[in-house]
């Protein structure tokens, strides 16, 4: 009877209690996913809350299948997508005057020391010896950020453990932190201060990491608050074995990594910290982002503990305090879906990072354990608290626009600017330039927009030395935004700088041609920051082609600032091709009505703010070759600017002016003589064109050949006997 109501049940057809038992294993004989996801659609209303439990199953097996990545490789950049994001709140939070303008340049501190000190020859030790002619080299760039990795004290485990597993000479993991006080080794919280305030009188401000989503798998809040930390009271893993070294420094505690990682074969997910004292005994989950491996000397800290989420904004504020720019390590970590989703998924949604999936809340839950953003408190709390900080996040995962838009950080990291034009990808790269112009153009002025950072290989090594990077490099600096220089980047140093590095290992010496190329063509640049930083008078054009296609791999746009005009384009490409820019793309612009929105295009003519007078024209300046150009504003203005491209050719179009044709049309004649090329000086130019009706007579009376005529007549007239002058004598 049991078995007929059992049938009854779940079964369809009648079939008894076994038949049921076995019809999951029939169904997917070799796969247990597969046997519960039959069950959960076959029985799931039955189940009612037990389903939860099914779930749970069906995300711990994801958890085991989810693939390692143990090394780089292609990485696929998803084209943003703004959907959803209009629901969002808009909280741009307003920059100061100085923010706009920030060019920023990277420096793994310790490497950086022991460079200047080769550089110099000079001891370099600690950051108060940091020269001041290289500060003085900062300032002549334009360079008004300085960004140095690794200021803070760090993990002497972590240190103990890279050299255990073979590199004697690192030191621990620039986000490995201890806590937040300058380093000793860099000569502790006075020599800093003695290099800020040398560095402001120059016009450079500090800038610093944070590390929010961790900790040193020793420091200091692991040994004094455990339960600020994400942890299990037993090893999630019957496998996971901890005997080997303590790695502690506070008798008080023993903290132990997992055995594997010794012998190279696993990273666990955890670590072992014993109290001494007390005996409590827990296993701390280490750093981890859910796409690689963990971060096995860091201990990941809980943000559903709002006692963590206090200490990490205090801890921001002491670091505002003394840095007017924080760099966010892994800020995306951090977003509330990122938090659920890597550390309390919700049933059936785990898989992230193995054994959380014990750890699934619902929804509600979530919710109730954190109502509000992080990022945004934190946010709100440094504006009020030290207003005048630049928050710079680095966000990935299509969190971008999230992050400057709603939560309220002043820039965010932009990768898809060195991945899509480093591969040229151009068509793709543009097609994000639009739909964030159609969207709101105020997220491109707030992208971070590099051609290296510490995570990826350097410069010169994805970019070379050659036309291309100086190309991209220009369309960084000229571009919305806020540009970062990678350390070595300049000097076309090819070695990548390990977070545990304390010294370059490779032999290299600045390429001074690259230096002085940066001199000649990009740094000019610098000091016109001004001019490209804002989107209000920002335009993206289409390049077309005779056949009336669009050239995707030219980059051409324009900008403005206080009357000043400026035109760029670029060619991402080994190819020639020609156009005309005339067509701005789609852009979204508030309508006056509220919140409102509407798309508009504008014309190179409305972009520059040129008339179509037949009488005016415009002089402009290519600061890549030094050479003047003149132009009809009327063609301007109705036909566009022709121009032909080389591979990998720039123009920076600067220095407009209009000027207006006289009684004998003297800038319309020169304009047809010119047929467009370039001249060192429009003026100039004008004045040979005007004197030439005197210099072509003059060049027609006396020339070379003319000479050569002379010449020959005169030797012609010569006496056909006249004598040959004696040889001299030989010697003998």
């Amino acid at each position: 009877g049991a078995a007929r109501a059992a049938g009854g049940i779940f079964g369809s057809g009648g079939e008894n209690l076994i038949d049921m038992l076995l019809a999951p294993s029939r169904a997917a004989p070799h796969s247990l996913e597969a046997q519960l996801e039959f069950i959960r659609s076959r029985w799931g209303i039955t189940l009612g809350k037990e389903v939860y439990r099914l779930l749970g199953g069906l995300d711990l097996i994801k958890e085991e299948e989810k693939p390692v990545f143990f090394g780089p490789g292609p990485i696929e950049i998803p084209i943003g997508s703004f959907e959803g994001l209009e629901a969002e709140p808009e909280q741009f939070s307003p920059d100061k005057d100085w923010m706009p303008r920030v060019v920023m340049i990277a420096k793994n501190a310790y490497v950086w020391l022991d460079q200047l000190a080769k550089q110099y020859d000079r001891p370099v030790r600690t950051l108060d010896d940091v020269p001041d002619e290289e500060l003085d080299r900062m300032q002549r760039w334009g360079i008004t950020g300085l960004w140095l990795i690794g200021l803070w004290e760090r993990s002497v485990a972590s240190q103990r453990v890279k050299q255990m597993m073979g590199n004697a000479d690192a030191v621990a993991s620039a986000y490995s932190l201890y806590d937040y006080t300058i380093a000793e080794r860099l000569g502790g919280e006075g020599a800093c201060d003695n290099l800020r305030q040398r560095a402001w009188k120059r016009g450079i401000r500090l800038a610093s990491d944070m590390v929010p989503n961790h900790v040193g798998i020793d420091g200091r809040w692991v040994v004094d608050h455990p339960d600020w930390f994400l942890s299990v009271p037993e090893s999630p893993y019957p496998s996971y074995s901890f005997n080997g070294p303590d790695l502690s420094w506070d008798e008080r505690v023993g903290i132990y990594m997992e055995d594997h990682y010794y012998e190279r074969t696993d990273a666990a997910v955890v670590f072992k910290r014993h109290d001494r004292h007390s005996g409590d005994t827990r296993d701390i989950y280490h750093g981890n982002d859910g796409t690689t491996m963990p971060w096995n000397d860091t201990a990941q800290l809980n943000y559903l503990n709002p006692e963590t989420r206090e200490a990490v904004i205090q801890t921001i504020l002491h670091v505002a305090r003394q840095f007017p720019i924080i760099r966010f390590d892994a800020a995306m970590t951090l977003a509330k879906r990122h938090i659920e989703r890597l550390w309390f998924p919700e049933p059936g949604a785990g898989g992230a990072i193995p054994s959380r999936s014990e750890y699934a809340m619902t929804k509600a839950e979530f919710e109730a354990a954190i109502p509000n953003e992080f990022w945004r408190e934190v946010v709100d709390r440094v504006a009020q608290e030290v207003p005048d900080t630049l928050l710079l996040a680095e966000a990935f995962w299509l969190m971008e626009g999230y992050f400057v838009r709603t939560l309220g950080m002043h820039r965010v990291y932009n990768s898809a600017f060195m991945h899509l034009l480093r591969d040229e990808d151009n068509a793709k790269y543009r097609s994000l330039m639009k739909q964030t112009l159609e969207f709101d153009p105020e997220i491109l002025k707030r992208y971070v927009n590099f051609q290296n950072n510490p995570d990826e290989k350097t410069a010169v090594e994805q970019f070379g030395k050659g036309d291309k990077y100086f190309g991209i490099c220009t369309v960084m600096l000229t571009l919305p935004g806020l540009p970062m220089f990678g350390h070595g980047q300049i000097e076309g140093f090819a070695e990548k700088y390990g977070m545990e590095y304390q010294r370059a290992y490779w032999d290299e010496q600045p390429d001074q041609y690259l230096i002085e190329r940066h001199e000649r063509e990009i740094f000019p640049l610098v000091h016109k920051r001004y001019l490209f930083a804002g989107v209000d008078d920002f335009l993206l054009y289409d390049f077309f082609t005779a056949d009336g296609g669009v050239a995707e791999d030219v980059y051409a746009y324009s900008n403005g600032y206080n009357g000043e005009r400026a035109l760029v384009l670029y060619h991402n490409a080994y190819a020639e091709v020609r156009g005309w820019v005339r067509q701005s793309a789609s852009f979204s612009m508030k309508t006056g009505n509220g919140d409102e929105r509407a798309l508009v295009q504008r014309s190179l003519g409305d972009g520059l703010r040129l008339s179509a007078d037949e009488q005016a024209f415009y002089i402009f300046r290519d600061y890549a070759s030094g050479l003047e150009y003149l132009r009809s504003g009327r063609e301007l203005v109705e036909q566009g600017l022709y121009v032909e491209l080389g591979a990998y050719r720039c123009h920076v179009f600067l220095d407009w002016r209009e000027v207006h044709n006289d009684a004998i049309n003297q800038y319309a004649q020169l304009a047809e003589f010119l047929a467009g090329r370039g001249v060192p000086s429009v003026e100039e130019a004008l004045k040979e064109l005007f004197l030439q009706p005197l210099h072509y007579p003059f060049k027609q009376l006396v020339n070379a050949d003319l000479f050569r005529r002379l010449i020959a007549t005169a030797a012609s007239a010569a006496p056909a006997d006249a004598e040959e002058p004696e040889a001299a004598a030989e010697p003998e």
